[in-house]
């Protein structure tokens, strides 16, 4: 067996491990001053299934916890990015390798087929206000300025029209699901430390601010509806009720759902006359739902799928921390996958594997975006990259995958960005990459690595904390990635600063090699060479020759990284380690000696377990030449 393989298989073998919290006190802003807005909404929505077209009334309160006093808000206008001439719209016809669910469709919709969202009155504690549409950002001035820790109550009545199917939103779409109604509603743009974030849709993803939702949704009665929140009238039917139940179904013409959602920062609800409904209370006692379409071609996978959803729900639970809703739902709709407050919209045509797939990534949202609820604009890693981390994790225990490393396909993605030329910081604006290539593989899979490789350098068990304890401490707080570093610190004793700077803030690489290996004096001196100009700490494995053992037995050394000011754990407690001096960046070499002469050594690899992104791994080992 090769050397990196045995000790790959070695760390691997095991599932996930998640040991228990120990004890921090990291806030969000690292200090006691912590604030966040808070938001009350209560909205009754008008559809018209035959046109598109709906009426909405919303009632805002609004509180500003803030130490600033405002004199302005904003609103986005999501469905207004489908039009002719949106950012959106422009933005996909110039970008070099535009969505292929958007490319030109958006210039070719009619006057019937676009979004839009009109705010037809809006007061301010029953003053009229002044404002202005801007592309998909409502500027609106206030009446009377808000001061710290009053709150003032919008009313709006504002009237929407559904656009075709393109990005997210939208009605019919290509599985035949009537309504996705995602970003459907004017939403109070979030106030924080950094200010106003009113920023247009583009293409990119959301961020909101907390609160209360009480919804009602006025549509044709034979329409069954699902999404965020908790069913008020579960008289109404369409499989809500409980088991032995009797509900009679609604009649012909209108019914009004009534839902409403504790502690979000989004709603969202999609419709079908043709949704199967069903229902399936996991370990935890959260009630799983499951809306999708009456089509024999899927419905045996739909129902493969349920007891799934409830072993990576128990998955998550464990390893990153309590799921707080009462309930979770599975839906049929959108233009692939995304989630949402409670829920998520997928499409449903696929295989199995598939479906799983895209449930396991969608549903780890929820901790990493909607309870934690970075801000997906600056810092989509933080969210897309964990997620893809911990999903992966999850579908290698949750359909047996057996993979020695689950997250070796995100490192081969973060290689081919790294060496494309197209790479941009992770610090960029998710709209401002160049191309959608480079926003995808850094923010999913250079995301993820960022997770896995901080495994390598404060080890799994820390990683594994870290993963918990920063869950436990930041949820519903939007952290930033400062507090995901300060986190990592703190659990396991050492100096990140670099580490979340040269990952996340440049674009250098990381490539050690062995530069040379010769005997003196009957014992082994070894050169290895930093190469890349981002440091890491080095994990160095030997294979020695052990008598009658073909195999040989391995031996490790560890050359810490000086400005970390401490060490990892052993990965690997069986086996011997020998720590030697640090070493420091600025130096391009290191040499050091195995009390061994050259003869009695087989191999040498650097990083076996192949957790450090080494962009070229030719040079990472030594074999003994063939006699």
């Amino acid at each position: 067996m090769e050397l990196k393989k045995a000790i790959q298989s070695t760390f691997w073998s095991a599932s996930v491990l998640v040991l228990g919290l120990i004890p921090a006190s990291t806030s969000a802003q690292n200090n006691t001053s912590y604030w966040q807005q808070h938001v009350d909404y209560k909205m009754e929505v008008d559809m018209n299934v035959e046109d598109y077209n709906y009426t909405g009334k919303q009632e805002l309160v609004y509180t500003n916890n803030s130490p600033d006093t405002l004199n302005q808000v904003f609103y986005h206008l999501y469905f207004n990015a489908f039009q002719p001439g949106s950012e959106m719209d422009v933005r996909s016809l110039t970008i070099k390798d535009p969505d292929r669910r958007v490319m030109d469709r958006i210039s070719k919709l009619e006057p019937d087929e676009i979004g839009f969202l009109k705010v037809n009155t809006l007061t301010q504690d029953g003053t009229p206000l002044t404002y202005e549409v801007a592309g998909t950002v409502l500027e609106v001035s206030l009446a009377k300025a808000i001061a710290p820790g009053e709150s003032t109550t919008f009313n709006m009545d504002f009237n929407g029209q559904v656009p075709v199917q393109i990005r997210r939103s939208g009605r019919n779409n290509a599985e035949g699901i009537a309504l996705s109604m995602t970003q459907w509603y004017p939403k109070l743009a979030e106030y924080d430390f950094e200010g106003w974030h009113a920023d247009p849709y583009i293409a990119r993803e959301f961020h909101g601010v907390w609160g209360d939702f009480d919804v009602k949704i006025s549509i044709d009665s034979e329409y069954t509806v699902g999404g965020t929140g908790y069913l008020q009238n579960t008289e109404i039917g369409h499989g809500y009720e409980e088991p032995g139940q009797k509900v009679e179904k609604a009649k012909k013409g209108k019914h009004t759902w009534h839902f409403v959602a504790p502690n979000v920062h989004d709603f969202t609800w999609a419709a079908d006359p043709d949704y199967i409904h069903d229902k399936l209370t996991a370990s935890d006692g959260t009630v799983l739902h499951f809306f999708y379409k009456d089509n024999k071609d899927i419905i045996e996978n739909w129902k493969n799928l349920q007891p799934k959803t409830a072993e990576l729900l128990a998955f998550y639970n464990e390893n990153v921390g309590p799921y707080p809703y009462d309930q979770y739902s599975v839906i049929q709709g959108g233009d692939g996958g995304m989630e949402y407050a409670m829920c998520t919209l997928i499409t449903g045509e696929r295989s199995f594997g598939s479906l799983v797939g895209v449930t396991a990534h969608e549903m780890a949202h929820t901790w990493f975006q909607f309870l934690l609820a970075s801000n997906e604009a600056k810092h989509e890693w933080m969210d897309e990259g964990f997620t893809s981390y911990i999903s992966d994790e999850a579908m290698n225990v949750v359909m047996d995958e057996k993979k020695p490393n689950p997250q070796a396909g995100n490192y081969a993605s973060y290689f081919r960005l790294a060496t494309s030329g197209i790479e941009q910081p992770q610090t960029t604006y998710a709209d401002r990459y160049e191309m959608n290539a480079a926003y995808g593989a850094s923010a999913y899979s250079k995301g993820a690595v960022f997770l896995a490789q901080l495994g390598y350098i404060i080890g799994r068990e820390n990683l594994d904390k870290t993963i918990k304890t920063y869950f436990d401490e930041f949820k519903f707080k939007h952290p930033t990635p400062n507090d995901v570093k300060r986190v990592a610190e703190k659990v396991s004793g050492m100096q990140l600063d670099w580490y979340l700077v040269d990952w996340t803030q440049t674009t250098n690489t990381i490539d050690y090699a062995i530069k040379n290996v010769e005997e003196v004096d009957g014992k082994t001196q070894v050169t290895l060479e930093r190469k890349g100009l981002m440091p890491m700490p080095v994990d160095f494995y030997v294979n020695v020759k052990d008598g009658d053992n073909a195999e040989g037995m391995n031996e490790s050394y560890y050359i810490p990284l000086r400005m970390m000011r401490a060490e990892k754990p052993n990965p690997f407690p069986n086996m011997e380690r020998t720590q030697l001096a640090d070493w420091p960046w600025a130096y391009p070499t290191y040499t050091f000696t195995i009390d061994k002469p050259l003869s009695e050594i087989n191999a040498m690899t650097i990083d076996a377990q192949q957790l450090m992104a080494d962009i070229d791994r030719t040079n990472n080992s030594w074999n003994q030449p063939a006699e």
